[in-house]
């Protein structure tokens, strides 16, 4: 199911796309030259931002499983969900309860054209479709979600790494506030940014404008926290996302430039 019926935007090949860079950084295949020249020069300066977008799995990972397993949570809204890589939202969802029923929102074309290979892997009892729509539209977000999901149950609404991409955090607060205050008691958002934590972390944003990405606001975790106001923080609340209920690894435990949290909807 999905968005099918509309025609997908010519793929611009030559200026780097926010999707096709994070895609890099993870190792993925889905990218241009372009793309890579944009994810050298940033990395050449802050290199950990390839162990933030690899972790950033990990936390989507562990908030979805605990959604799903703990929360009861059935119905998702992954909001710029950018290009498919291991573990997306619908097959950690699923593989809980695979009931689960997963809208995803982006409207980047290259996204776009891989959401009809991604919508293959659903599981026989849910449902994954995606809707072409630019998260300044709530509306269209939440009348497109609705032809799958009860929005009368809890839904759980992802901003994974996305919001820095809005510069304006009033703007940032008002598209959050559209998208959950239509949805029931026992609704979660889930967010995670990068953060205005260090100094190389904002060096490598001034590298990302001069390569011809798309400027990307880094904000303090206190300003991400403000997104979360009239809801119920899940503990450990606004933390790093490598410290949201962290897990053992081997290897660096330096802290990421990165916060996010969960929360409830009372």
């Amino acid at each position: 199911m999905g968005d099918e019926g509309e025609p997908v935007a010519e793929i611009d090949v030559d200026t780097p796309q926010a999707a096709r860079i994070w895609n890099y950084w993870m190792g993925g295949q889905d990218n241009y030259p372009s793309d890579r020249a944009a994810g050298d020069a940033v990395a050449a300066v802050y290199p950990d931002i390839v162990r933030m977008a690899r972790l950033s799995r990990e936390f989507l990972i562990k908030v979805v499983s605990y959604l799903a397993a703990e929360a009861g949570i059935r119905q998702f809204i992954d909001i710029g969900t950018g290009l498919p890589n291991m573990q997306n939202t619908h097959e950690v969802a699923q593989d809980i309860a695979p009931e689960s029923r997963i809208v995803y929102v982006d409207n980047d074309p290259l996204v776009l054209a891989h959401a009809r290979a991604l919508l293959t892997g659903t599981s026989p009892g849910g449902v994954t479709t995606y809707v072409s729509a630019d998260y300044h539209d709530p509306d269209r977000i939440l009348e497109r979600a609705a032809r799958v999901l009860d929005l009368s149950h809890p839904t759980a609404v992802l901003f994974m790494g996305v919001m820095g991409y809005e510069p304006d955090l009033a703007v940032v607060r008002d598209i959050v506030g559209r998208l959950i205050t239509p949805m029931s008691a026992g609704s979660h958002l889930v967010l995670w940014d990068g953060t205005d934590t260090g100094d190389a972390v904002r060096e490598g944003g001034r590298k990302l404008v001069e390569a011809g990405g798309a400027p990307y606001v880094l904000r303090s975790p206190e300003q991400l926290a403000s997104c979360f106001e009239g809801l119920e923080m899940v503990e450990p609340g606004m933390v790093r996302i490598t410290d949201w209920r962290p897990v053992r690894r081997i290897g660096t435990t330096e802290p990421l430039d990165a916060y996010g949290a969960v929360a409830r909807k009372p």
